[in-house]
């Protein structure tokens, strides 16, 4: 019995020890075979790095901004008895706007009026008395207090009814009308905006350790969504303090806009001409890996792989980024001229994977790129 359980458990241990081998040499080869993988190349596109001609720019983010622009509101509180404008209309300095109902102020006058010639006639009397010596100096000094004010009280209640007539205070263009015939206004309620629109402001910040190299008279050029082409203008100003909260200086530049194509409060970015030009290794967009850690791109080379062939794969080679223009953006290190850089596909590329550089289809690479249905 004791020599039987010793053949079984022997048995019973050799088929485990055999079972165990043959997995061990099935593992070995599966990691073997597995090292020895070389997963399909990814096609991608690629670009000769190459200098250009780079413009000495400064770029930022600003606002366009009326040279004068106000809401215009009621002085006095009156009753709206005449509309004299359409909405988005262009006024002269001085056009009539609204009319107030001035017919209480209007009876007034005419009292007052009265009042004045009345008092000027019995001034003129008093005046022939005194020269006769019938009355005293005194009476004809009240006399002529009394006509002045008179004449006073008519003049005041003349420029009440002018301030019922509310006019435009400078030319420009009209915005939407917020009042109706018939509507009662009080005093401050807006009316209408109303905005000199030519030339125009455009206000935007600049780092400090910038401000120094901006003067009045730079060149500014704009774009902005929904503007066709580029507005240029001139720095009109630079601000003489800094921020406190952001260390910027803001800067002022002033454009022509007789087309109207700029209206305050619209979103733009503004780029300043700080003169000559200097050379920079210039790449799409595209080609760059933007990352928190630091940006980067891939640069094609032939490689090595497992079995010792050469294949052509991607080095990913972090890289210092300058500023922007069209599809392309300057890169003031790690790419040197020459080198072949991925420009698309980036996004699905690892350190050492192979490539199928396929350029039928490229990537935009224009400097000033203009829609297609421009």
């Amino acid at each position: 019995m004791k020599k039987r359980m010793l053949i079984v458990v022997g048995s019973m241990i050799l088929l485990i020890v055999a079972l165990g081998s043959f997995k061990f040499l099935q593992i070995r080869e599966a990691i073997a075979q597995g090292s020895s993988f070389q997963p399909p190349p990814e096609a991608v596109t690629t670009v000769v790095a190459t200098e250009e001609e780079w413009p000495s720019t400064l770029s930022s983010i600003g606002s366009v901004v009326a040279v004068q622009g106000v809401t215009v509101a009621a002085d006095l509180p009156g009753i709206v008895e005449r509309i004299s404008f359409e909405s988005g209309s262009a006024v002269r300095k001085g056009d009539l706007l609204v009319q107030l109902d001035s017919s209480q102020e209007q009876a007034q006058l005419a009292a007052a009026e009265s009042a004045r010639k009345l008092a000027r006639m019995n001034l003129e009397r008093m005046s022939g008395l005194t020269k006769k010596g019938v009355t005293s100096q005194a009476e004809l000094d009240r006399m002529q207090a009394e006509a002045e004010q008179s004449e006073a009280r008519a003049g005041e209640i003349r420029a009440t009814i002018d301030r019922k007539r509310i006019r435009a205070p400078f030319a420009g263009v009209l915005g939407i009308r917020q009042v109706n015939l018939g509507q009662y206004l009080n005093g401050g309620d807006p009316i209408v905006s109303l905005q000199a629109l030519d030339p125009i402001y455009v206000d935007f910040a600049v780092p400090q350790q910038d401000a120094a190299r901006l003067v009045v008279g730079h060149e500014v050029r704009l774009s902005a969504e929904g503007l066709v082409g580029n507005a240029v203008g001139r720095i009109a100003a630079v601000d003489s303090i800094v921020d406190e909260a952001t260390r910027n200086v803001r800067v002022r530049a002033a454009f022509d806009n007789g087309e109207r194509r700029l209206k305050p409060g619209m979103f733009v970015e503004a780029r300043v001409g700080l003169g000559a030009s200097t050379k920079s290794i210039t790449l799409p967009t595209s080609a760059v890996n933007y990352a928190p850690y630091g940006d980067s791109v891939y640069v094609v080379e032939s490689m090595a792989g497992p079995n010792g062939e050469s294949y052509q794969g991607v080095r990913q080679q972090v890289v210092k980024l300058g500023p922007s223009r069209g599809d392309q953006v300057a890169v003031l290190s790690g790419v040197n001229s020459g080198e072949e850089i991925v420009t698309s596909g980036v996004f699905k590329l690892r350190p050492g994977a192979a490539v199928l550089i396929n350029n039928e289809v490229m990537p935009s690479n224009e400097a000033a790129p203009e829609p297609e249905d421009s």
